[in-house]
């Protein structure tokens, strides 16, 4: 087998973030293309599409034109940002620009490196080959079964593997600098065709890995959708627990229709902090509703949270772990950082996001 094998995310040579907070410029900012996807995964809240027609949500693909401010915008910031994500809720590709959108922020000089997630449906060398040409980074392929059955049980798609699996192949033979990342649930897969994944893909991408379903969003339960128990972390981790969010310090996310949220995880739109079509990328970094979130995370008030106190990342993804400098942050923080006392961060109350975006 030719990958490495090795989780999507790089567990090694992360850099201290109790060394960096305050970040005048965000690491990560997640895009979503698409908020939409063409699966119905048992495993994801956005495949069930009652509960996200309950959160009133933008189901769709993002504008072009949004996503070109989205970009300028991180021009303001004092360095380019380290990595652009473009994926959160929904399957990238079903944004028909998606490939004049990597363009867009290669050429931008305001980003590092390019990534995104894809359920690899639409992966044909037709759509591909001007994604490649624009110069994406690293393409993240998640596979949900290794038979067209446990595909139609878990995604409720009728999926061609066959072809897919061809599409992968090529993308691996026509990648040039792309790195192709392929993962696993372990639960959708027995163990003979565990070791079938590694025959079929392990000589077609550079990292392989079968990962475990993690309770990551909040107030979604993956063991009461899909039956199945979680016992370990997503990355074969032993599950522990933190009081302290990294994630908020280092990066945030824009939703299909510009609004964004403090977390790449808020499918139900309940961390909501500001929208881009009326503000600026570097001005909600820096607002107050996200300094209140990160405040209320570095006192200690984390399980105060509506939403962050019901956070499976937390235990069963964390890569960083920043607990034990808490009090040395909070000081600097506040040093930093003016935060109103009686501002309520995003998840702590009721609100609906369609009230905060309109403030």
């Amino acid at each position: 087998m030719k990958a490495r094998l090795q989780p999507r995310i790089n567990l090694e040579g992360r850099t201290p973030l109790e060394t960096v907070i305050p970040l005048a410029t965000p690491f990560i900012v997640f895009v979503d293309p698409a908020s939409s996807c063409n699966f119905k995964c048992t495993f994801c809240p956005t495949g069930h599409r009652d509960l996200i027609a309950e959160t009133g949500r933008f189901q769709g693909a993002m504008k072009y034109e949004l996503f070109q401010k989205i970009v300028d915008d991180l021009g303001a910031f004092d360095k380019p940002i380290k990595v652009l994500r473009l994926y959160k809720d929904g399957e990238p590709f079903l944004n028909k620009r998606f490939a004049d959108m990597v363009g867009y922020a290669k050429r931008s000089g305001h980003i590092d490196y390019i990534d995104t997630t894809t359920n690899g449906t639409l992966i044909t060398p037709e759509r591909l080959g001007p994604v490649l040409e624009a110069g994406i980074d690293k393409i993240n392929i998640s596979v949900d079964g290794m038979s067209q059955e446990t595909y139609l049980r878990f995604t409720g798609f009728k999926f061609d593997f066959e072809k897919f699996v061809e599409n992968v192949r090529w993308l691996y033979a026509n990648r040039g600098n792309c790195e192709v990342a392929v993962k696993i649930p372990g639960e959708l897969i027995t163990e003979a065709e565990r070791q079938k994944f590694f025959d079929t893909f392990g000589d077609h991408c550079d990292r392989i890995f079968v990962e475990n379903f993690a309770p990551c969003w909040p107030e979604f339960d993956i063991a009461e959708h899909t039956g199945v128990t979680i016992s370990q972390g997503i990355y074969q981790q032993d599950v522990g627990d933190t009081d302290t969010c990294p994630y908020i310090f280092y990066g945030y996310s824009v939703n299909a229709d510009g609004l964004i949220s403090s977390c790449f995880l808020d499918w139900g739109r309940k961390l909501i902090i500001g929208d881009v079509r009326q503000q600026s990328m570097k001005e909600i970094w820096t607002s107050e509703r996200m300094n209140a979130l990160r405040l209320q995370h570095l006192e200690g008030r984390r399980r105060q949270n509506g939403v962050c106190g019901n956070c499976g990342q937390l235990s069963h993804c964390l890569p960083d772990n920043i607990d034990a400098h808490r009090p040395m942050l909070l000081e600097k923080f506040k040093k930093a950082v003016a935060v109103d006392p009686d501002l309520d961060p995003p998840g702590g109350s009721s609100r609906t996001f369609t009230a905060i975006a309109a403030e």
